[in-house]
């Protein structure tokens, strides 16, 4: 119980008469909800014992009404990807009275939460609210807000907490390598192997190349781009000289993003052998012509064989006569 009296310091009590000994009207500025309690006139009576009550009003029940602080999001420690369900949490303090209204939105979208959990808060007459919903992620929530809407009898407008879900949201990069020109190729020949590492974010990723298991030193990697959708893309080109020792080596692009466990993606070399370079089927072609194709060389065979049977006919006669 506090007693405001001539007797000792209250900075933010004051009497509206002073000096008075019939009007003892008080004034409290800058009122705090500790303030709130029941206020009593008393008029004391003086002994040697001490002290005493001796009359007393009925009292004036007081109550302050006080502001929520403004609401504070919070969500996962971790990202996660799309389709993954995350609970995020909006809180505010210091209110009084307790009625208060929680509503979530993601940008302009209602979205269903359980009534809040109101307690009391740190001050005497005073409250704390917390409040949780459940967000499932979409690759699209690249740019959308979570908003928490707190309503209270002491605010003319609502206050707005406000979490953007691309601080929760992973997606994971799209990995493909093109190999220009395509195996088999000749020896010696250049090809270009190109990573291409699509549709991530956030925008840190980080680009090695393998030849057959063992990691290679390239520095050609293009800076991600972003997209109108705000994910990001990059290319990271490779290229390797066809010699005959690298016929048949597998080339792999290994992307790490987000600390995630790594996505791949790889091609093999194929190489012509020298052996067989520009050379084809002597009983088939004869400078790049198929001889068995050939009109002209279909006509001699047919003449030969008929000059052949023909001779053999004339024979045969002649040797019966």
């Amino acid at each position: 119980m506090t007693v405001y009296d001539l007797v000792g310091s209250f900075p933010r009590v004051t009497r509206a008469v002073d000096g008075s000994d019939t009007d003892f009207t008080i004034h409290i500025r800058d009122v705090q909800p500790e303030d709130s309690g029941t206020y009593y006139c008393v008029k004391f009576s003086k002994s040697l014992s001490g002290d005493g009550v001796l009359q007393r009003g009925s009292g004036t029940e007081v109550s302050v009404q006080a502001k929520p602080s403004a609401p504070a999001v919070s969500g996962p420690d971790r990202r996660a990807g799309p389709g993954q369900s995350l609970p995020f949490t909006c809180t505010s303090g210091g209110f009084f009275p307790e009625d208060i209204s929680v509503k979530w939105l993601k940008d302009k979208a209602l979205i269903t939460s359980q009534p809040p959990q109101i307690n009391p808060g740190q001050m005497k007459f005073s409250f704390d609210m917390s409040s949780t919903v459940t967000v499932t992620l979409q690759e699209g929530d690249i740019r959308s807000q979570l908003i928490c809407r707190v309503q209270h009898p002491t605010l003319e407008d609502p206050l707005d907490g406000t979490y953007p879900l691309s601080r929760a949201l992973r997606v994971s990069p799209r990995v493909q390598v093109v190999m220009d020109p395509s195996s088999p190729v000749k020896v010696n020949q250049t090809v270009n192997f190109t990573c291409h590492v699509k549709r991530f974010y956030p925008g840190d990723v980080t680009v090695t190349w393998l030849e057959n298991g063992t990691e290679l030193k390239v520095q050609n990697v293009s800076r991600a781009m972003e997209t109108p959708q705000g994910l990001f893309e990059l290319r990271s080109l490779l290229e390797v000289q066809a010699t005959e020792e690298k016929n048949g080596s597998v080339f792999t692009c290994r992307v790490v993003h987000d600390a995630q466990d790594p996505v791949t993606s790889m091609a093999t070399l194929q190489i012509v052998p020298l052996s067989k370079e520009g050379q084809g089927d002597w009983s088939q072609t004869d400078n790049g012509v198929n001889l068995l194709a050939s009109p002209v060389l279909w006509l001699g065979i047919l003449l030969e064989k008929g000059l052949l049977g023909g001779l053999l006919i004339f024979l045969f006669k002649r040797g019966r006569a």
